[in-house]
């Protein structure tokens, strides 16, 4: 049995900034920490000089607090840190890459409201931690077993500013859109969610020749996912309508996701890119072993559409994390999570948001085709999600009265082809219900019941 982790989640560590685990005195432990197990998983520095790590952040006010309590740690154990600033978190793994790091830091609550933050760790490949490292790096911050480790003298760690970060980024990501083609003539609103893509997408589409209308691009600290970005995609939709632009593109705060918008105004999703892209890379003979994959959240429409077309998609459990984990072990090349975390492996380590958008904005270039055209390619399967605040988690075997309601409600639409999923947020304090089925009445009525015993039992006040 699997000892459970103590600070990190499904996608690193987070929480309400200056309450633990996300303080400036657990960032000085894990800084500390990380240096030593990065320092000591290769005893010669990449760059044949000294070991550096990399730390990047998104535009949250308390970054600034993380970013100062981690590279002290890191400093402190003779790992030098190098600064890039705010930039999105596929750009951090990729400058990670680039610079030929030891490791890479992201310091982002990704979709989260400003007051939360997080802390997350990619390795020198650029790909997010695997759990024996985490744990090995957790362990450090409880043990105390490096407390005697100090570096004195010129062997303390010294830290560098790279200025041109974004711009590496940004030649980076437009490598993903076919050599010589444009977004010349192509008209699109871009929302930043002011957060860290504030600078890079922005520079990529227009670079590209495409004619923008951007809002969302400028972060005070405090506005990072409010109102705006893929958590609030409303206005997007409607600007799309209002300058009768080709295409919407909206971020959450770090840009690891994206959700994109019609001409129509209609929202598309991660399961509509997947598909779009999914069926594209079939036909050409370049999906790897014809395989998608995708997560328990997606839509049932989409392996439905996906094995109609001789491909098959295979699903992990909730979290961009397990996606790349299964890619990786079985040489997939495409997968993504419904709410916008897409991976084209040819292009990046981890789910960027911006790529995404280049392999939409490509195919529509290259087919001639509106989105709203290239979305009708599958069919949506009824569904119905809806999310509860709680104040802790226990084992849902725990909560007789829900698992009893979820059984009753599986009988009512498996038979149709339907099923239920329940499970707590690996990432925030809420439970996570999906009722898929043919009747929205059924299943506003289960979810309806569902919920309001979740709250009862387990309910957050606020």
């Amino acid at each position: 049995m699997s000892i459970p982790k103590r600070i990190f989640g499904t996608d690193g560590v987070r929480g309400r900034a200056n309450i633990e685990p996300v303080t400036a005195e657990t960032a000085l432990r894990l800084g500390r920490s990380a240096a030593h197990v990065f320092k000591n998983r290769d005893g010669t520095a990449r760059n044949r000089v000294r070991h550096r790590i990399v730390v990047g952040k998104d535009t949250r006010l308390s970054g600034y607090m993380l970013e100062n309590a981690l590279s002290s740690g890191v400093l402190s154990m003779g790992v030098d840190v190098i600064f890039i600033g705010p930039l999105p978190t596929p750009g951090v793994a990729y400058v990670t890459r680039s610079l030929r790091a030891d490791a890479g830091i992201v310091i982002t609550a990704s979709h989260n409201p400003y007051d939360d933050n997080g802390i997350k760790f990619f390795r020198p490949d650029g790909f997010k931690l695997d759990d024996l490292i985490e744990r090995q790096i957790e362990d450090l911050v409880f043990s105390g077993e490096i407390e005697s480790v100090r570096p004195t003298a010129n062997q303390i760690g010294k830290a560098y500013r790279v200025d041109d970060a974004v711009g590496r980024y940004v030649e980076h990501a437009k490598a993903s859109f076919p050599r010589g083609m444009t977004l010349e003539g192509v008209r699109i609103v871009v929302d930043c969610a002011h957060g860290a893509a504030y600078k890079s997408t922005p520079a990529v589409l227009q670079e590209l020749g495409a004619e923008l209308i951007v809002f969302g691009n400028q972060p005070n600290g405090t506005n990072i996912n409010h109102e705006c970005g893929s958590m609030h995609p409303t206005t997007l939709c409607s600007k799309v309508r209002e300058y009768r632009a080709d295409l919407g593109i909206a971020h959450d705060g770090d840009a690891d996701r994206v959700l994109l918008c019609d001409e129509a105004g209609t929202l598309i999703d991660g399961d509509d890119i997947l598909a779009i892209t999914g069926l594209q890379m079939l036909a050409a003979g370049t999906l790897a072993k014809k395989t998608v994959v995708a997560t328990v959240m997606s839509n049932a429409g989409l392996a439905a559409t996906i094995r109609a077309a001789g491909g098959e998609v295979v699903c992990t459990p909730v979290g961009d994390r397990y996606v790349i984990d299964l890619m990786l072990a079985e040489g997939f090349n495409l997968g993504g999570e419904q709410s916008g975390h897409l991976i084209f492996r040819e292009h990046s380590t981890t789910g960027d948001g911006l790529v995404a958008a280049l392999q939409i904005l490509s195919t529509m270039k290259t087919t001639g085709q509106p989105l709203s055209r290239l979305a009708r390619c599958w069919t949506r399967y009824p569904q119905l999600t809806s999310n509860v605040k709680v104040r802790n988690k226990p084992d849902f075997d725990q909560l007789e009265e829900v698992l009893d309601l979820v059984k009753k409600a599986e009988a009512e639409v498996k038979p149709h082809g339907g099923r239920v999923l329940l499970r707590y947020s690996g990432t925030e304090p809420k439970a996570r219900l999906l009722i898929e089925g043919p009747d929205q009445a059924v299943m506003e009525r289960w979810s309806r019941l569902i919920c309001e015993s979740l709250k009862r039992q387990i309910g957050a006040d606020s």
